[in-house]
C-alpha cells in the first residue's frame, strides 16, 4: 500500500495493540464464557452463511479471533488475519488453549497477497472493519483475489449514516462519502471499556454504500442479499438503549434509522 497511509496505519495499530488486554478482560467480549463454548457471532451473521462445515473461511480484520474460532467450532477451516501483532499473538494462544486448528496471520489487509496464499470458499468481515481502510478499490481486489470462483463474500458493518453523527452530542460531524484524508481524533478508553487506560490517535474513513458495493462488483462479485437493520447487536457507542435483548439503538429519536447493513455476494464462476 502507498506510503501516504503508513502514519495513519501505525497510529491505529498502536491503539489496537493497546486494546487487546482490556478487551480480553471486558464484559463486552465475555471471554470466560466464550472459552467455555459460547459463540461470539451475533444474530445477523450467525444465520447468514448457513452450514459452513468443511468450508474454508478467510476472516479479515479478526482482532483476537473470537469470531474466527466461533466459525471453526461450526466446522469451518478458518484463517484469521489482523494488523495488530498483539491481537494475533493472543488469538494464537487462545486457539492453542482450545485445541483448535485456526490459522492466524499477522498482516495488514492491503499486504495480504504477500503474506498468504490460496483461495477460500468464504471471505468474511464484520463490524468496524472497513472504516480503518482508506481505499476500498484495493480492498475489493484483495477480496476478489482470495475468494474462489463460486465462493461467497459476507460483510456486516455499521451503516455509514450512523457514522455521520457524534454519538455524544447528537450532531452531524462526519461526511457520508469517503474523503481523501481520514478523520483523526484523540481517543481515551475503548468501546468495550470507556474508562480503560488506552490513549492514542484513531484515523478512520467513512464509506458510502455505493463505495462498498461497486468495487466488489468490479471484481466479478454479484449481490445475493443486501439488508439494513435499525439496531446494533453491540452496545458499543455512547447513549445507546437496549430496545430488545442484544438489540441496541443509539439515541431516542422516535424514528427508525439504519445502524447496520449486511452484504452477501458471490464470485462469478464454478466451484468445481
Amino acid at each position: 500500500m502507498e506510503n501516504q497511509w503508513d502514519k495513519f496505519f501505525d497510529e491505529n495499530k498502536k491503539v489496537w495493540n493497546d486494546r487487546v488486554d482490556t478487551h480480553l478482560k471486558s464484559d463486552f467480549y465475555d471471554h470466560a464464557n466464550f472459552m467455555a463454548g459460547k459463540s461470539s457471532l451475533t444474530e445477523i451473521e450467525a444465520n447468514a452463511l448457513g452450514d459452513v462445515n468443511g468450508k474454508t473461511l478467510l476472516h479479515l480484520q479478526c482482532h483476537f479471533g473470537q469470531d474466527s474460532i466461533s466459525w471453526a467450532r461450526q466446522g469451518a477451516k478458518v484463517t484469521g488475519i489482523d494488523f495488530s501483532e498483539k491481537a494475533i499473538e493472543t488469538a494464537r494462544n487462545v486457539n492453542q488453549e482450545l485445541g483448535l486448528d485456526v490459522e492466524f496471520v499477522h498482516s495488514n489487509v492491503y499486504d495480504l497477497m504477500d503474506n498468504l496464499t490460496g483461495q477460500f470458499d468464504i471471505v468474511f468481515c464484520t463490524y468496524g472493519g472497513i472504516p480503518w481502510l482508506p481505499d476500498l478499490n484495493k480492498w475489493a481486489e484483495i477480496v476478489g483475489h482470495f475468494l474462489k470462483p463460486g465462493g461467497v463474500f459476507y460483510l456486516a458493518e455499521f451503516h455509514p449514516t450512523l457514522f455521520m453523527f457524534n454519538f455524544e452530542n447528537y450532531k452531524v460531524e462526519y461526511g457520508y462519502f469517503t474523503e481523501e484524508k481520514p478523520y483523526s481524533e484523540e481517543i481515551s478508553g475503548t468501546y468495550a471499556d470507556h474508562k480503560a487506560n488506552v490513549q492514542g490517535v484513531e484515523n478512520f474513513w467513512n464509506h458510502s454504500i455505493s463505495e462498498v458495493i461497486m468495487p466488489l462488483v468490479g471484481q466479478g462479485l454479484q449481490v445475493l442479499e443486501f439488508q439494513e437493520y435499525d439496531f446494533s447487536p453491540y452496545n458499543c457507542f455512547p447513549n445507546m438503549v437496549e430496545r430488545e435483548p442484544r438489540r441496541f439503538c443509539w439515541g431516542n429519536f422516535g424514528v427508525r434509522f439504519p445502524h447496520i447493513f449486511s452484504l452477501k455476494m458471490q464470485k462469478k464462476g464454478s466451484t468445481t
